[in-house]
Protein backbone atom coordinates (compact mmCIF):
# COMPACT_ATOMS: atom_id res chain seq x y z
CA UNK A 1 0.00 0.00 0.00
CA UNK A 2 0.97 3.21 -0.65
CA UNK A 3 1.74 5.79 1.65
CA UNK A 4 2.39 8.88 1.02
CA UNK A 5 4.09 11.43 3.29
CA UNK A 6 2.33 14.97 4.25
CA UNK A 7 4.34 18.08 6.43
CA UNK A 8 1.53 20.32 7.68
CA UNK A 9 3.47 24.27 8.31
CA UNK A 10 2.37 26.82 10.71
CA UNK A 11 4.04 29.25 12.83
CA UNK A 12 4.65 27.84 15.93
CA UNK A 13 3.99 23.97 14.98
CA UNK A 14 1.34 24.99 18.28
CA UNK A 15 -1.82 24.21 17.01
CA UNK A 16 -3.13 24.68 13.40
CA UNK A 17 -0.18 22.07 11.96
CA UNK A 18 -0.99 19.72 15.61
CA UNK A 19 -4.63 19.81 14.31
CA UNK A 20 -4.25 19.14 11.28
CA UNK A 21 -1.33 16.08 11.87
CA UNK A 22 -3.84 14.64 14.03
CA UNK A 23 -6.92 14.41 12.10
CA UNK A 24 -4.71 13.03 8.98
CA UNK A 25 -3.56 10.59 11.25
CA UNK A 26 -7.26 9.75 12.50
CA UNK A 27 -8.78 10.16 8.96
CA UNK A 28 -5.78 9.17 6.45
CA UNK A 29 -3.88 7.17 8.44
CA UNK A 30 -4.13 3.76 6.00
CA UNK A 31 -3.02 6.52 2.96
CA UNK A 32 -0.95 8.84 4.67
CA UNK A 33 1.96 9.46 7.02
CA UNK A 34 1.35 12.97 8.41
CA UNK A 35 4.02 14.85 10.38
CA UNK A 36 3.97 18.77 11.16
CA UNK A 37 6.18 21.35 11.92
CA UNK A 38 6.73 25.09 12.88
CA UNK A 39 8.83 27.84 11.67
CA UNK A 40 9.47 29.07 14.90
CA UNK A 41 8.25 26.14 17.08
CA UNK A 42 6.86 27.38 20.47
CA UNK A 43 4.96 25.35 22.92
CA UNK A 44 1.87 23.28 22.41
CA UNK A 45 -1.47 25.69 22.44
CA UNK A 46 -3.29 23.96 26.16
CA UNK A 47 -6.58 25.44 24.01
CA UNK A 48 -6.13 23.43 21.65
CA UNK A 49 -4.66 20.33 23.43
CA UNK A 50 -7.99 20.83 25.48
CA UNK A 51 -10.46 21.22 22.31
CA UNK A 52 -8.69 18.44 21.31
CA UNK A 53 -9.01 15.91 23.99
CA UNK A 54 -12.94 16.87 23.73
CA UNK A 55 -13.18 15.01 20.81
CA UNK A 56 -11.24 12.07 21.73
CA UNK A 57 -7.57 12.63 20.37
CA UNK A 58 -5.15 13.52 22.60
CA UNK A 59 -2.30 15.50 21.51
CA UNK A 60 -1.13 16.82 24.96
CA UNK A 61 2.50 14.90 24.45
CA UNK A 62 3.43 15.87 20.86
CA UNK A 63 6.33 17.86 20.71
CA UNK A 64 6.99 20.70 18.67
CA UNK A 65 9.32 20.97 15.68
CA UNK A 66 11.26 22.91 13.36
CA UNK A 67 10.53 22.94 9.60
CA UNK A 68 14.28 24.15 8.87
CA UNK A 69 15.17 21.45 11.19
CA UNK A 70 13.40 18.28 8.46
CA UNK A 71 14.15 20.57 5.71
CA UNK A 72 18.47 20.41 6.88
CA UNK A 73 17.79 16.53 7.54
CA UNK A 74 16.99 16.42 4.00
CA UNK A 75 13.31 14.60 5.15
CA UNK A 76 11.03 13.92 1.64
CA UNK A 77 7.61 14.87 1.54
CA UNK A 78 5.30 14.00 -1.06
CA UNK A 79 2.88 16.99 -0.32
CA UNK A 80 3.69 20.45 2.41
CA UNK A 81 0.64 21.91 3.31
CA UNK A 82 0.65 25.73 5.42
CA UNK A 83 -1.97 26.15 7.42
CA UNK A 84 -1.05 29.55 8.56
CA UNK A 85 -1.77 32.92 6.52
CA UNK A 86 -0.26 33.69 3.46
CA UNK A 87 2.81 35.52 3.97
CA UNK A 88 3.84 33.45 7.00
CA UNK A 89 3.60 30.69 4.32
CA UNK A 90 5.67 32.10 1.80
CA UNK A 91 8.32 31.68 4.04
CA UNK A 92 8.53 27.74 4.53
CA UNK A 93 11.56 26.32 2.55
CA UNK A 94 11.08 24.12 -0.23
CA UNK A 95 11.79 20.57 -0.23
CA UNK A 96 13.74 19.04 -2.61
CA UNK A 97 11.92 16.88 -4.72
CA UNK A 98 8.21 16.69 -6.25
CA UNK A 99 6.99 18.32 -3.32
CA UNK A 100 3.18 19.49 -3.85
CA UNK A 101 2.86 22.72 -2.11
CA UNK A 102 -1.13 23.34 -0.55
CA UNK A 103 -2.00 26.49 1.09
CA UNK A 104 -4.99 26.49 3.53
CA UNK A 105 -5.26 29.77 5.72
CA UNK A 106 -6.64 29.13 9.20
CA UNK A 107 -7.24 31.74 12.20
CA UNK A 108 -4.61 31.57 14.67
CA UNK A 109 -5.74 30.45 17.93
CA UNK A 110 -3.11 31.92 19.67
CA UNK A 111 -4.45 35.24 18.69
CA UNK A 112 -7.69 34.81 20.00
CA UNK A 113 -9.09 37.49 22.56
CA UNK A 114 -11.87 37.33 25.04
CA UNK A 115 -12.85 34.95 27.89
CA UNK A 116 -11.74 31.84 28.30
CA UNK A 117 -14.93 30.66 27.06
CA UNK A 118 -15.32 32.51 23.97
CA UNK A 119 -11.54 31.29 22.94
CA UNK A 120 -12.42 27.88 23.49
CA UNK A 121 -15.34 28.73 21.04
CA UNK A 122 -13.17 30.31 18.31
CA UNK A 123 -10.63 27.44 18.99
CA UNK A 124 -13.24 24.71 18.51
CA UNK A 125 -14.52 26.55 15.11
CA UNK A 126 -11.00 26.10 14.35
CA UNK A 127 -10.56 22.83 15.24
CA UNK A 128 -13.77 21.47 13.61
CA UNK A 129 -12.87 23.75 9.73
CA UNK A 130 -9.30 21.65 9.80
CA UNK A 131 -11.03 18.60 10.39
CA UNK A 132 -13.72 18.95 7.44
CA UNK A 133 -10.86 20.34 4.89
CA UNK A 134 -8.58 16.98 6.51
CA UNK A 135 -11.81 14.77 5.88
CA UNK A 136 -12.24 16.69 2.06
CA UNK A 137 -8.17 15.88 1.55
CA UNK A 138 -8.65 12.59 1.97
CA UNK A 139 -11.66 11.70 0.02
CA UNK A 140 -10.41 13.79 -2.89
CA UNK A 141 -6.73 12.09 -2.60
CA UNK A 142 -8.74 8.35 -2.79
CA UNK A 143 -11.00 10.19 -5.58
CA UNK A 144 -7.83 11.04 -7.95
CA UNK A 145 -6.21 7.80 -6.74
CA UNK A 146 -3.32 9.36 -4.95
CA UNK A 147 -2.28 12.07 -6.96
CA UNK A 148 0.94 12.76 -5.42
Amino acid sequence: MIQNKVLFVCIHNSARSQMAEAFLKKWGNEHFIAESAGLEPGTLNPNVVAVMAEIGIDISHNKTQSVFDLFKAAKKYDAVVTVCDGASAEQCPIFPGNVKRIAWSFPDPSSFKGTHEEILKHTREVRDTIEQKIKSFVEESKELKYWF
